[in-house]
């Protein structure tokens, strides 16, 4: 996942697509193409590891890699499809998370959702707001990306104000196969 500032890429993160493939049918567990939109964020505030039943914190913390464990954590941004081929996202529960099964990151292992670190879902959390736009496809990132900023160095850039992504894009992991699609984050839309 690339993470875009005026068009200036800030963050970079590894992240999982469905291990059932693309596409939006009602209980298919795949991962949904298209543009969509952060519908809802949840979690903020909680501690990394929260874990989340029905998208409310349940009180536990999980670690990372915990034997047999596998729930939603950390934060959720809720996606809305804005297309007919992932107008189900929304009523499906696609989301963008945190998981608990880290060492799976890099590798097709969700039921549809999109899965990140803790960490990294923490940060991506922060700085893209309601309405921002995220594109999965099966095209390759756009090139030539020659230089990513960290999201400290954009902040000591501009100390007083958060970073608005102005456009971004999330690559499935390097090692993708051709089912695992790219997934990427767009600007919310201009609040005149």
């Amino acid at each position: 996942m690339l993470v875009f500032d005026k068009g200036v890429p800030i963050a970079k993160y590894d992240v999982s697509t469905s291990k059932f493939g693309i596409g939006d049918r009602p209980g298919s567990f795949a991962t949904p193409l298209g543009s969509m939109e952060i519908a809802q964020k949840i979690g903020g505030g909680q501690p990394s590891g929260m874990k989340f039943h029905g998208r409310r914190p349940t009180g536990e913390i999980v670690a990372p890699d915990a034997p047999g464990r596998d729930p939603i954590v950390s934060r959720i941004l809720w996606l809305r499809g804005l297309q007919f081929q992932n107008a189900r996202a929304f009523s499906r529960g696609i989301y963008i998370h945190g998981t608990a099964e880290e060492s799976k990151i890099g590798v097709p292992a969700s039921y549809g959702c999109i899965r990140m670190r803790s960490r990294d879902v923490i940060q991506l959390y922060d700085i893209l707001g309601l309405g921002a736009r995220v594109e999965v496809t099966m095209d390759p990132l756009p090139k030539p990306v020659t230089e990513t900023r960290t999201l400290e160095a954009n902040a000591a850039a501009k100390p007083t104000t958060p970073a608005q992504p102005a456009a971004g894009a999330a690559d499935a992991p390097s090692a993708r196969t051709p089912s695992s699609p790219i997934v990427g984050a767009l600007p919310p839309p201009h609040q005149g």
